[in-house]
């Protein structure tokens, strides 16, 4: 499959920019605009950018990330830098600032792992000259891929992640096998897979993160951590997930991507909170937050900016046919959402804010506080809508009994 190909369903994707080249003038040419994605160059192991034209899917730009300091972010929306290929300078200039600090993100991980992986190129082979590759993925070669997961120094879990990320069919594979396990009863090699599974969680690699925690694997990797040794009875996680949480919108969604990062950021949390609650260190629930982080800011991003959504979630909460149970609902949203925009820059915060009191939130908040409903007067207090402070995964926190409501409908 080709990087143009797999940009379709990449999260990346949504950052809309604009490429600018440097003329022999001196003067910015605009070269165009698209969505930029980090994917891997064809049949190579390096990470470049890749800008295609939002009108007829071109490609705009390939840039293959480079390790040394060549790269500046300005003004929080523009990333420009020197580029040797083309002989002149380019840029990109983001349409949204969390775009731009998300790609940046995402350039100095690539450049920490060129680094980390130069220094330790001869420790690879001095001290791990035999994991060259990964045994294919099959029941009689479970414990080999366990051990090699699970007792592999620091210099060797780079290298597995490496050789992980190559084999673009590793994880469909290990799942495939999970699944016939479970039908299987085969608790042994359930046991196996639980192991694996949080072994590669732990290496805590964002890329690896990417993969797993797509929509296609995540269900099946949640389930094959239902079965852990150390625990007397099989948990049942995806049950909760898939009968317990109900996808009930306030107000209807009719973008794709604000769904996917909603229900990927609830999902995950749960796994950080309840799944693997007690074996995570505090560097790979760093790394889990930061992703939640990232998919609440998206999801604030794109609903900000839909004008429609914003309109129809006021025209509800003041339309006398809303009924009390509806209007509550919507209440704890609009909560929520003012709480989460805290993650967005300054300016943007006081233009949302702008809107929301254009649209009549003062009398959404004089109508709470009337209400009989003591729950309902107290998440409509100005102080806690308005001054809300940022919670990194109230999205998507997921443990049984916890109220949110973006929970409602995500």
């Amino acid at each position: 499959m080709g990087a143009q190909e797999k940009s379709q369903g990449n999260s990346n994707s949504l950052q809309r920019v604009k490429v600018y080249r440097l003329n022999e003038d001196g003067k910015w040419d605009d070269q165009g605009t698209g969505h930029v994605t980090v994917d891997y160059l064809e049949r190579s192991e390096e990470l470049a950018l890749y800008v295609f034209d939002e009108e007829d899917n071109e490609t705009l730009l390939v840039h293959r990330i480079c390790p040394d300091d060549i790269y500046r972010k300005q003004e929080d929306t523009i990333i420009s830098w020197r580029d040797s290929e083309y002989s002149t300078e380019l840029a990109l200039s983001f349409q949204e600032n969390t775009g731009c600090s998300y790609i940046w993100d995402h350039i100095c991980n690539v450049q920490r792992n060129i680094h980390f992986s130069s220094l330790n190129s001869e420790t690879f082979h001095s001290m791990n000259s035999e994991l060259r590759e990964l045994p294919a993925v099959e029941l009689s070669t479970l414990p080999i891929i366990l051990k090699t997961v699970t007792e592999s120094g620091i210099a060797d879990q780079m290298r597995l992640t490496e050789l992980i990320l190559n084999d673009q069919d590793f994880f469909q594979k290990l799942m495939e096998l999970f699944r016939i396990c479970e039908d299987l009863e085969n608790m042994d090699g359930l046991h196996m897979i639980f192991k694996i599974v949080k072994g590669i969680i732990l290496l805590n690699s964002a890329q690896i993160f990417e993969k797993i925690f797509g929509e296609e694997l995540i269900m099946d990797i949640i389930g094959s951590l239902e079965y852990d040794p150390d625990v007397p009875q099989v948990q049942h996680y995806r049950n909760f997930l898939k009968e317990h949480v109900v996808f009930k919108e306030a107000v209807p969604i009719k973008n794709p991507m604000v769904i996917s990062k909603i229900h990927q950021a609830y999902r995950v949390g749960y796994l950080k909170d309840v799944v693997l609650a007690r074996v995570l260190d505090e560097a790979t629930v760093a790394s889990l937050n930061s992703m939640i982080h990232s998919n609440n800011a998206i999801v604030i991003s794109l609903l900000k900016d839909d004008s429609t959504f914003i309109q129809e979630l006021f025209a509800r909460l003041r339309s006398p046919t809303t009924s009390a149970e509806s209007k509550k609902n919507l209440v704890y949203f609009l909560r929520e959402f003012c709480s989460l925009s805290k993650s967005l820059q300054m300016v943007q915060q006081l233009q949302l804010f702008r809107d929301l009191i254009n649209e009549g939130i003062f009398d959404i908040i004089s109508d709470a506080l009337q209400s009989q409903d003591k729950k309902l007067v107290l998440t409509g207090h100005p102080h806690t809508i308005l001054e809300s402070g940022s919670n990194p995964s109230a999205l998507s926190c997921c443990s049984p009994g916890r109220d949110s409501s973006f929970r409602t409908f995500g």
